[in-house]
């Protein structure tokens, strides 16, 4: 069987927890070989984003056609674009290849509040990236950025989902992170018929930098593998949860998840006496 390929195109974490390092960390540990195109280079790191420095529409344009023309791609995820210029270009790519795996985690802003994402790029990103999706990842917030509503209730989660669906989007996952229930949090996947709940027990944590970012890369890495979208949720949702829960301590703020948890706890399944 050849080997998947998985193509992240989003931002640098110096820190190591989300964008493209934690992209290609999850697309390591679900056995997919992962690809980057930065958009953006941040200094960042547990406590916060020091610092936001975009690259040019050129050479994202230009790390994407590398790619494109030689090792190709099964399955395409956008992380943090940055402004109109670059996901006008990252679609237009997109289109050239024909690429149809494509995962949107519309990423806006980082989780000790800094603004990833510019305002004026907002519109863009539902003009010209959005209809090219897949899949489309928004935690609560994002997704009241993108339909304009507010989202507190089960229902809500379902009107910003057809919402979304009527921007052209084949699939949409409402993560629920954000939810006040204090024991659990569900994800909402709506595929335009029907509606599909993922929920899982939630942890008292503050290590869940990155959350976003490995969730939707875990959903990439599946779906490069040939996985339907509902296969693809679940075993997202398995990762996630386990790298959340297997915690690991690293900075003073905001720690990453654990990205070996899922492979671990498969290993250790594995082997273990019968």
């Amino acid at each position: 069987m050849p080997m998947k390929r998985a193509l992240t195109i989003a931002g640098s974490d110096s820190g190591g927890g989300a964008g493209i390092q934690a992209d290609l960390k999850t697309f390591q540990e679900l056995d997919v070989f992962g690809m980057s195109a930065l958009t953006a280079v941040t200094a960042q790191n547990t406590l916060g984003v020091h610092g936001v420095y975009p690259m040019t529409a050129e050479a994202v344009i230009n790390q994407i056609q590398a790619i494109g023309e030689d090792i190709g791609a099964d399955a395409v995820k956008t992380g943090m674009l940055f402004n109109a210029e670059i996901i006008e270009a990252v679609a237009e790519q997109i289109k050239i290849y024909n690429w149809e795996n494509v995962v949107v985690d519309p990423v806006m802003i980082a989780k000790g509040g800094a603004s990833l994402l510019q305002k004026e790029a907002i519109s863009a990103l539902k003009k010209y990236l959005l209809p090219l999706s897949k899949v489309i990842t928004p935690n609560i917030p994002e997704a009241e950025v993108l339909t304009g509503m507010s989202i507190q209730t089960d229902q809500e989660k379902r009107d910003a989902a057809k919402k979304l669906y009527d921007l052209g989007v084949s699939n949409i996952i409402i993560k629920g992170g954000h939810d006040e229930d204090p024991s659990e949090s569900t994800d909402v996947l709506f595929d335009g018929q029907h509606f599909y709940k993922f929920t899982s027990k939630r942890m008292k944590t503050k290590n869940t930098h990155g959350t976003g970012c490995t969730f939707s890369a875990s959903l990439t890495a599946e779906l490069a593998k040939g996985a339907s979208i509902q296969e693809a949720v679940e075993t997202a949702k398995q990762f996630i949860q386990a790298a959340i829960e297997d915690q690991i301590q690293i900075g003073n703020g905001h720690g990453p998840t654990n990205h070996w948890a899922y492979q671990k706890r498969n290993a250790v399944k594995e082997y273990a006496p019968r």
